[in-house]
């Protein structure tokens, strides 16, 4: 590892802190070096706040420093007025003029503009440090911009014998097949994504709450299929706490009512496509899927999907209703205590 790479390096450790709170802005993360010494970092906290850039200059104690150091960002400094000013202007403003880029912007607004800025004020601009890193850091924030649709993570539990769900059950609630930990797990991963999106079936026998209650973070807008519009309004995905789209074939005449927002389309086909534009249109740039197994096949049959993390638990069902079948290349695997938790890509 280079010089050039371990600052990057740091920079994306760094921009990982704002996972789940900068939507829609991109994860970033800034580092500031003089002489070989780090004098001044930060990454973007919350969209709306100062960026990466700005937080680590402001971070700086002597700013005489600036004009002889390195500033090393791990995406590309933004050159257009948003809710904060463009970060390459701030760059220059401030007399740095050694700027190390891990990847450009996809962001049409952006899109290599800032780099463009920089260098023709006479910065020197190196580009692609430990681009492949930087590039998975935002694959959320690529995958929206460059295929229009937001990035899919499937999520499913299955017992040992390969069942999501025994054949029948007493109360209208979950079944847990996975332990405490893998709960716990899911539901940092839920304050991770912008939307959870589940099924008719799964609400209606499970009546669940999809919320953030055992982690910290916010709570994802939760994404409800009900073609028909059968689940009743005492139950929790209706009952307004959180930003809800249900997404239906006829909308009720009372369409939108504070944080429940309904959305009509054709379920006669492409169903998967009709749903990511939704949340294309609302602009958000992931979801998790957790099912039921109708809904998760819906994608898994379209190729229509980016990670899948799937929990074996320890226990046997015997019968019940079968888990979705998946081909991809295993990403991670590793043990939640008892669960054994795969994720695959798709490729």
């Amino acid at each position: 590892m280079n010089i050039h790479e371990k600052y990057i390096k740091r920079c994306i450790e760094l921009a990982r802190n704002g996972l789940g709170s900068t939507y829609p802005n991109p994860l970033v993360g800034s580092v500031i070096v003089h002489n070989g010494k780090i004098i001044g970092e930060g990454w973007h906290r919350k969209a709306g706040e100062a960026h990466a850039e700005v937080n680590a200059i402001n971070s700086v104690k002597d700013e005489s420093l600036l004009k002889s150091a390195t500033i090393y960002v791990s995406l590309e400094p933004c050159s257009h007025f948003g809710k904060t000013p463009p970060c390459s202007d701030l760059i220059i403003a401030r007399g740095i003029e050694k700027v190390i880029i891990g990847t450009i912007d996809p962001f049409a607004k952006v899109a290599g503009r800032g780099i463009k800025r920089l260098m023709d004020a006479g910065c020197k601009v190196q580009v692609g440090i430990l681009e492949k890193e930087c590039l998975e850091l935002n694959k959320r924030f690529f995958t929206f911009h460059k295929k229009q649709r937001p990035y899919i993570i499937l999520k499913w539990a299955q017992s040992q014998d390969g069942f999501i769900a025994p054949e029948a059950k007493e109360e209208k609630r979950p079944v847990w097949i996975s332990n405490k930990y893998s709960g716990q797990l899911v539901h940092k991963w839920r304050s991770e994504e912008a939307a959870i999106l589940v099924g008719t079936n799964t609400v209606l026998e499970d009546n669940p709450k999809l919320n953030v209650r055992k982690w910290t973070g916010e709570n994802p807008v939760r994404i409800v299929i009900d073609k028909d519009l059968k689940i009743p309004e005492t139950f929790s995905v209706l009952d307004g706490s959180q930003k809800t789209i249900v997404i239906c074939e006829n909308k009720p005449k009372k369409s939108v009512n504070g944080n429940l927002i309904f959305e009509e389309i054709d379920f006669s086909e492409n169903i998967s496509e009709a749903i990511c534009e939704v949340l294309y249109k609302y602009e958000l740039q992931s979801v998790i899927i957790e099912g039921g197994s109708n809904t998760l096949r819906q994608f898994i049959d379209k190729g229509l999907w980016d990670e899948a993390r799937i929990f074996t638990g320890n226990m046997q069902l015997k019968k019940g209703l079968k888990a979705p079948e998946i081909s991809g290349k295993i990403w991670k695997e590793s043990y939640i205590d008892t669960d054994n938790l795969k994720i695959y890509r798709n490729d």
